[in-house]
């Protein structure tokens, strides 16, 4: 039987990069991107998932073009579970779990952990830590959360290509924000980046509920600078936490991945001495609880 393991994270945090480089493992199941756009394919259409993704070519896995990778699958939840495991207003809570949607969720995964048969199945989830809806149907399941620099964060938000929502305003964001940081936004003139800042502030205020409500046995915090850094360490660690033993594989994964690890910093560069000055005074607090200066 499968031990479940999410890897989860606030958007634009780097968790892609390191969930990809764990399904190298080969005993780690995972939903591919080819069972998340073809609607017809069967469950035990992901039987070889591990094999074929180890096998390939790394420039079949790549992204910014057609490949074979692990997916959040948010087009099959959406199908097969409910629309409000990828696209609800609030984060998902133990209430949520309702029996029908229970079952749901998990014969969803339970049926492809089956089929694949690995020690671990591994899934993504970005934005919200939905950790409550899913200990109350999977109490036993575990979580690493990765973390990154909201400034980073900040920068890495305004500049995507997908089209961040909070250039129409606070109210079109997907996070709502507490009343205080909505009226710290309209003090600051409506920055965009203190929007996305606070939006960072919002998310990670959540994470830490989260994390305080999970047995520390089932919950590990891996800030993604540091993965960048020292990436066999604390790949390794991860491994360890969902207990498997480091593989060739995944260090084979690390050596061909390119590693921007002189980009810790590159925010400062990236906005204005001003802009990094209002990020500073108003992440400050949450920065520091992250451990970043």
């Amino acid at each position: 039987m499968s031990q479940f393991v999410f890897l989860i994270s606030n958007g634009r945090s780097g968790s892609s990069l390191v969930h990809e480089i764990l399904a190298r493992h080969p005993e780690v199941g995972f939903i591919s991107n080819l069972e998340d756009r073809i609607p017809s394919l069967p469950p035990s259409a992901g039987r070889y998932n591990n094999l074929l993704y180890r096998r390939m070519p790394p420039s079949l896995t790549q992204k910014g073009r057609l490949r074979f990778a692990p997916s959040e699958a948010y087009r099959i939840l959406t199908r097969q579970v409910s629309a409000m495991i990828a696209d609800s207003v609030r984060d998902l809570e133990a209430s949520d779990a309702m029996p029908w949607v229970a079952r749901r969720f998990e014969s969803f995964f339970g049926e492809r952990a089956a089929v694949q048969d690995k020690s671990v199945f591994l899934h993504k989830f970005t934005g919200w830590p939905r950790t409550g809806f899913i200990r109350a149907i999977m109490p036993d399941a575990r979580f690493i959360h990765i973390v990154r620099d909201g400034r980073a964060v900040v920068t890495s938000t305004l500049r995507s290509f997908w089209g961040w929502p909070g250039y129409r305003g606070v109210h079109h964001l997907h996070t709502p924000l507490p009343p205080s940081y909505e009226a710290e936004w309209e003090a600051s003139g409506r920055s965009f980046a203190l929007l996305s800042g606070l939006e960072w502030k919002t998310r990670m205020d959540l994470f830490a509920g989260a994390r305080a409500a999970v047995p520390a046995g089932q919950w590990a915090d891996y800030r993604f600078e540091d993965i960048l850094a020292e990436p066999d360490r604390y790949l390794k660690l991860m491994l360890e936490f969902m207990e498997l033993e480091q593989d060739k594989s995944v260090v084979a994964a690390v050596s061909r991945t390119k590693l921007m690890t002189g980009r810790r910093d590159a925010f400062r560069r990236q906005l204005d001495p001003q802009t990094v000055a209002l990020l500073d005074r108003s992440l400050a607090d949450h920065l520091h609880t992250w451990g970043y200066n």
